[in-house]
């Protein structure tokens, strides 16, 4: 996007893969929840989330290593002029599919069009700025682009490809077991059992094995993935020996609970992954399309009542920061005090229409440590009386007598969101809310998130050092009334789309940077969703036999490190 590769073009490895790392073995992973389809492509049903980075090859690949570069992978080479207005891909001749046809500019051009038009919502706005795509040679393929996005060829270089044949007379959009996509990637299902375990398979004759961007990676013969109803369930599973390795996402956790038998005889190793990348955001995000959380001085009180700190030291042990916003742990993020220079001049165009805080500086609430939180609290019902709910009859009540009610949509199973929810509903109703939890199967939580059929949900979004045009997808306003989207909240701001708008079409790091970081300013003044804490270093709990490279990537424990670059070796 910016610059050089950072390596050579005659690299070995990448450089945080061990090259020489010994193939074999077999491991077995966790999850919770269930799938009912195998197409991890198309908009409907749920496929186990693993599929789509094992089973499936693009054009380029992602190094983990470096936000802004990609190397080939079914493509031996990439052309694009100095304004990215096209990109013409040569496909490597070895390229193959799992069942051993090759890879054809056919199989291409028919992948771009049927996912962006049959496809799940996130290959959509790709197509809708391809004006052509075309064979220019016997492997050559070229797309021209109809809008200025300097980042469209890189995406292009990201999307999967499938085989053409295998859909022939099929109903491509519709949720599956039959017929599993074909892929060109590493691992093929080789066994799976709807809703309870899938398993893949390390194919022996993948034609990648050899590319240096692949040398060292994908080293299991075989991982199995099973799911699980519930995380305690998923633990003790680990804990009894039925997995070969789980990722534990809480601090406080990690030290209590992994001091069972296998971890004081050194049969089960814990091991901490650093990263660089920012912290995305995670937490519970308030549906803006309904009242009363289209009103920004209800959702500001509902932050405030959320008593982080002793929350956090419930859950915790207070031993993981709070995320203080999107970008945040990053060069990118919004920084404190108000908005200096670049980042200025691209929001006071917006200031009539921005939330308290974007332009002069904005902080999430800090509670007083105690359970009670009192000063918090009165803020909160000052705020919540302004936007015109008064107490009537020990509840809070708006103009019409209505009272303030709602519920939290979570899976079933979240046991840990439950609890937190739990915590905050006591400060709730101190206010006269009253707030509701209401657990779902996967089935009906999926279709209700689709339809944005919620109050308030739990909300993870993982972001990179190189955001681009899926912002458009989390945060863009074509997505507060689209169906399928992932902007969860309804977030309907010119001033975001303003700032990815521009984020796309800048031409140095310097604007990038300010860009971003202005657009960090207008989600976290937005108050959209109320944050937790930051997963601020990768834990994962592996058997001994398990190892990875000296060598961390600056991502840290992402798609692409674990299980990707690790190996199995007795002793």
């Amino acid at each position: 996007m910016y610059g050089e590769p950072a390596l050579p073009p005659d690299f070995v490895a990448l450089p945080y893969a061990n090259p020489d790392a010994p193939k074999g073995g077999r491991i077995v992973l966790g999850d919770t929840g269930k799938f009912d389809s195998l197409n991890p492509f198309v908009q409907k049903g749920t496929p186990p989330w693993q599929q789509s980075f094992w089973g499936y090859e693009s054009l380029m690949g992602r190094s983990w290593d470096e936000p802004f570069t990609l190397y080939g992978l079914l493509a031996e080479s990439v052309e694009t002029p100095p304004d990215r207005s096209w990109v013409e891909f040569t496909l490597r001749e070895a390229a193959r599919f799992s069942d051993g046809s090759p890879v054809t500019v056919e199989d291409v051009i028919w992948s771009f069009e049927t996912l962006g038009s049959e496809g799940h919502l996130r290959y959509r706005s790709l197509a809708r700025q391809i004006e052509s795509i075309e064979q220019t040679g016997e492997r050559k393929v070229r797309l021209t682009f109809s809008t200025n996005d300097r980042e469209l060829p890189l995406i292009a270089g990201l999307r999967p490809i499938l085989k053409k044949a295998q859909w022939e007379g099929r109903d491509f959009a519709r949720a599956s077991f039959d017929p599993v996509p074909i892929g060109s990637g590493p691992y093929v299902v080789s066994a799976y059992e709807a809703g309870r375990y899938v398993t893949f398979r390390r194919n022996p004759d993948y034609w990648g094995k050899e590319l240096p961007f692949r040398r060292g990676t994908h080293n299991f013969d075989e991982i199995r993935v099973e799911f699980y109803g519930d995380e305690t369930v998923l633990f003790e599973a680990f804990k009894g020996g039925e997995l070969s390795a789980l990722r534990e996402f809480n601090a406080e956790r990690w030290e209590r609970r992994y001091t069972f038998p296998a971890v004081q005889r050194g049969d089960i190793v814990k091991t901490e992954i650093p990263h660089g990348r920012p912290t995305g955001m995670t937490g519970f995000a308030m549906n803006t399309r309904r009242a009363p959380f289209d009103d920004w001085r209800v959702r500001e009180a509902m932050l405030l009542a959320f008593n982080f700190e002793y929350i956090n030291d419930t859950m915790t042990g207070g031993t993981q920061p709070r995320i203080r916003s999107y970008f945040d742990n990053s060069d990118l993020a919004m920084g404190p005090g108000p908005a200096q220079g670049a980042v200025r001049g691209l929001l006071e165009p917006f200031a009539d229409s921005l939330l308290p805080g974007a332009i002069e500086g904005y902080s999430l609430p800090r509670g007083d440590g105690t359970a009670r939180n009192r000063g918090n609290l009165r803020k909160a019902a000052r705020l919540l009386a302004d936007a015109g709910w008064q107490v009537r009859g020990g509840r809070l009540r708006d103009e019409n007598g209505r009272p303030f009610s709602f519920t939290v949509l979570l899976r079933q199973g979240d046991t840990g969101n439950q609890t937190v929810m739990n915590l905050y509903s006591q400060a709730l109703g101190r206010l006269g809310i009253d707030m509701r939890v209401q657990p779902v199967d996967d089935a009906q939580y999926e279709a209700r998130i689709a339809q944005y059929d919620f109050d308030v949900t739990t909300f993870r979004r993982d972001l990179s050092l190189s955001p681009g045009n899926e912002q458009r997808l989390y945060w863009g306003s074509e997505g507060a009334e689209l169906a399928g989207t992932r902007n969860l909240p309804g977030i309907d701001s010119p001033a975001v789309d303003a700032m990815i708008d521009r984020m796309l079409r800048v031409q140095s790091t310097g604007d990038f940077t300010a860009a971003v970081r202005a657009l960090d300013r207008v989600l976290t003044s937005g108050r959209y969703v109320i944050p937790i804490w930051q997963y601020d270093v990768g834990r994962i709990a592996h058997r001994k036999e398990l190892h990875h490279p000296e060598a961390l990537p600056v991502y840290g424990d992402q798609p692409g490190f674990f299980p990707d670059v690790w190996w199995y070796e007795p002793g």
